[in-house]
């Protein structure tokens, strides 16, 4: 049993170093197969008609000559040379009852007869293949009987079955014609398979070159539809897919670092001045105004406060998890946010009646806050708000009078912790993600906030999240 294992393993592992690497190896290997396993049994088949067609030809041959010398005895004009007249015919004997030769071509004369087969009257002509003869080899004849009566000779004609015959010659010409018919679709197959597969070559070459750092390259994309055509084309969607996610987290990353980093100035300024005035007043406790003390200290406790709850906001915006999408009257809430103004500069609303959207109404509620807000702490006199519909998008527009925003700044001002002038410094309040965390949340929502100059010259800020097409026509 160990040694048939051993045997079996030994064959299965010639057989898999037999077997061809390459998928261009393996399709011609299989093409040659195939063909092998067509034009063998057409070979034999061709054979087997072409020795068959032969034969009949030879017999056709022989018997015509058997006819030729029996009519020639019939009529008395045969002699004891007999000329054959069939080409190829050249054995001819007339053979008397007792099986004495009476005449006979030149190429049988002083031979015995050339077979022992003896017609009858009831079937007067036989065909026969005989090697009884030595000196002729192997022959193939047709005996005649001349006349039906006992006294009739018989006549024998025949050719002689050379060492190379016919039949031999086209079944080697068969065989040659279907060897080179194999190697033939061997080499075809190769150099089709090859020349569709250079391109998947050229492919698989250039994704070897390309890595994570450098994702610009693509695959070379050769003409048509096939499935080749199509892999490339596929492959180049991918990559490029892969270079924007690539890209996009470069930009998120570089993002994050920038958030940390100002995140953690923010969070250290409040912390510093709460640690400052603590430490004076430890180190001071008779010149302590303890009021002021902790009248500062819950200042900077509440801006800490603030600053953390914004950053909490944003993450929960960037999450997409601060709660389900409901329908929203946007006209009745921006309605009551105005209304809760009371502080000076007022607060002036033009609006569209029941603009309806799908959102998340807390999230609409603080970015409306963070916009009214930003416009009451630069405005002069006025801060103007409009509800409105616009191309299947809500819209809400806040515009103040004050001293605006520069062009190249109108991007900036939403980056997190960003603040252009001392107009803008923490002494007017806010955490610096006011305008930052309204841009997300227009973005959360499909939307989009974008800054430019009211009518007066100061900030103009509009805020679009699509409509909802489902609820009450506006």
């Amino acid at each position: 049993m160990d040694g048939r294992s051993r045997c079996a393993a030994r064959i299965r592992r010639l057989l898999s170093y037999a077997r061809p690497r390459s998928i261009r190896g393996r399709i011609t290997a299989l093409v040659t197969l195939l063909a092998l396993a067509l034009l063998i049994p057409t070979a034999m088949a061709e054979g087997a008609v072409g020795r068959q067609a032969v034969a009949d030809a030879i017999w056709l041959e022989v018997r015509q000559q058997a006819d030729l010398t029996a009519a020639a005895v019939r009529a008395g004009t045969a002699s004891d040379l007999i000329l054959p007249q069939v080409a190829g015919a050249n054995l001819v004997q007339v053979v008397a009852p007792d099986h004495h030769v009476i005449g006979a071509s030149k190429d049988a004369r002083g031979l015995p007869p050339l077979s022992s087969v003896w017609p009858s009257a009831s079937d007067p002509e036989r065909d026969v293949q005989t090697c009884a003869s030595p000196r002729v080899g192997c022959v193939r004849l047709s005996a005649l009987r001349v006349q039906p009566g006992a006294s009739s000779p018989v006549v024998y004609a025949g050719r002689p079955v050379a060492a190379l015959t016919s039949t031999e010659i086209f079944a080697r010409l068969f065989g040659i014609q279907d060897a080179v018919l194999v190697l033939l679709a061997a080499w075809a197959t190769w150099l089709v398979v090859g020349r569709t597969l250079r391109p998947v070559e050229a492919i698989r070459t250039e994704l070897a070159t390309i890595n994570f750092n450098d994702l610009s390259g693509r695959v070379p994309e050769p003409p048509g539809d096939d499935e080749i055509a199509n892999l490339a084309r596929t492959v180049n969607g991918t990559l490029s897919r892969i270079e924007r996610a690539k890209r996009s987290r470069d930009r998120i990353l570089t993002r994050q670092r920038q958030f940390v980093a100002d995140a953690s100035h923010e969070l250290r300024t409040p912390l510093a001045g709460l640690r400052t005035e603590l430490e004076e007043a430890r180190m001071h406790p008779e010149e302590t105004d303890l009021a002021a003390l902790l009248g500062d200290a819950m200042g900077d406790v509440d801006r800490l406060e603030q600053i953390i709850t914004d950053l909490l906001l944003l993450a929960r915006v960037e999450a997409h998890a601060d709660g389900e999408r409901l329908p929203v009257n946007l006209t009745a809430l921006v309605r009551r946010e105005v209304a809760t103004r009371t502080a000076r500069p007022e607060v002036r609303l033009w609006a569209e009646r029941d603009v309806h959207v799908v959102a998340v109404q807390s999230q609409l509620v603080r970015a409306l806050r963070n916009l009214l807000d930003n416009a009451q702490r630069h405005a002069r006199d006025a801060v103007d708000v409009q509800v409105r519909t616009c191309g299947g998008f809500a819209e809400v527009i806040v515009a103040d009078d004050g001293p605006g925003i520069p062009e190249a700044d109108r991007e900036r001002v939403f980056e997190r912790f960003t603040r252009l002038d001392s107009a803008r410094s923490r002494d007017h309040g806010g955490t610096g993600l006011g305008l930052a965390i309204a841009r997300d949340v227009a973005h959360s929502h499909d939307g989009s906030l974008r800054a430019g100059e009211s009518s007066s010259g100061g900030a103009r800020f509009v805020f679009r999240i699509p409509l909802d097409e489902s609820g009450p026509s506006p």
